[in-house]
């Protein structure tokens, strides 16, 4: 872990004003967070002495609360300052998952703004390896943007996530592929998608059913400047089952291969490791 002897939790979780070690009661059963899902969250990771791209996560879960209906009762600005106290609590170098989070605590179906919480919770993660993921076809579809709120991340969203992930895993894969309402292509089930042809990559462009990823536009922008073609469009399905190489991006484990889509292997192909590269690097040189 980097600091010999260190006895601390492997949670830290900032509520009310101080730091606790592990996690602490912070809601009862009938609050409105719990009991009718006016909760909203961020993750940013922290790994290598780095925190890639923090203020942005810090702005959104700013952005998503006010989404919702919550106030914002913590900044941005503030909320990266913690965030990095948190990190410092750990060893040097601990990998961590850093999840700033807004609840309400009362109201009756729509919440009491002036009752939102702020609560932020770091825990050691390890990023997970770069061996692939399997991914089946969803019968579940992301909801359009007067269907949910699907420009928050939000935790009212994730119970459609896991019934995606919970189908696929009963089939034998890790993830799966989720179509919008218009049959288009979506992303994985809690990662972005991005497929490559010809040595040109595409992306489903953001349209209000799933949540442009902070991750996504970074692996976008670097690949562009490395003189690569990036593609943000109407994906249909068809192209994905057909592409040369996916991979998918997002916060937990950044930059992964897929590698078998259906029924069909794929293996790890050149673009996929240029911008996983080319993230780690930016992250490590300039990430923050």
């Amino acid at each position: 872990m980097g600091k010999a002897g260190w006895d601390g939790a492997s949670r830290q979780t900032f509520v009310d004003g101080r730091w606790h070690d592990g996690s602490p009661a912070v809601l009862a059963a009938d609050s409105h967070a719990v009991w009718l899902g006016s909760a909203v969250f961020d993750g940013a990771r922290a790994f290598d002495g780095v925190c890639p791209d923090l203020a942005r996560h810090a702005a959104r879960v700013v952005a998503s609360a006010t989404t919702l209906g919550l106030d914002p009762c913590v900044d941005a600005a503030t909320i990266e300052a913690l965030a990095r106290e948190g990190i410092a609590r750990f060893p040097a170098g601990t990998p961590l998952y850093v999840c700033p989070m807004f609840v309400a605590e009362s109201g009756f179906l729509v919440p009491e703004a002036a009752s939102t919480r702020f609560v932020l919770t770091l825990r050691v993660s390890p990023l997970p390896e770069p061996t692939g993921f399997s991914a089946c076809i969803s019968p579940f579809r992301r909801p359009a943007r007067d269907m949910a709120p699907t420009d928050a991340k939000a935790a009212c969203l994730y119970p459609n996530i896991a019934r995606a992930v919970a189908d696929a895993r009963a089939r034998g894969f890790d993830s799966a592929i989720v179509l919008d309402p218009a049959a288009n292509v979506a992303e994985f089930a809690f990662t972005n998608l991005f497929f490559a042809s010809d040595g040109v990559v595409h992306t489903p462009a953001p349209n209000g059913t799933f949540l442009d990823g902070i991750t996504r536009q970074r692996v976008i922008a670097l690949l562009r400047s490395a003189g690569i073609t990036v593609e943000e469009r109407a994906v249909n399905l068809v192209e994905v089952i057909s592409a040369e190489e996916v991979f998918a991006t997002g916060n937990y484990a950044k930059v992964q291969p897929c590698t078998r889509l259906e029924t069909r292997a794929l293996q790890p192909g050149p673009i996929y490791r240029l911008a996983r590269r080319l993230y780690f690097d930016w992250a490590r040189a300039e990430g923050g």
